[in-house]
């Protein structure tokens, strides 16, 4: 589950496949968060949950 958090952020320009960035639109506002909000707390979960093994 997503938890809204705030805090200092620095701007970076990154480019995503067309259908990911639907669909996380899609989950963004079904959520009713920004897209950018979104995006940062997947990075937080994809690197809390990185397996070290690689």
């Amino acid at each position: 589950m997503f938890h809204v958090e705030k805090g200092e952020y620095a701007t970076k320009t990154f480019r995503l496949p067309v259908e990911l960035l639907r669909q996380m639109e899609t989950v963004a506002q079904n959520e009713k968060v920004s897209l950018n909000n979104l995006v940062v707390q997947c990075c937080k979960y994809a690197l809390e949950n990185l397996d070290s093994n690689n």
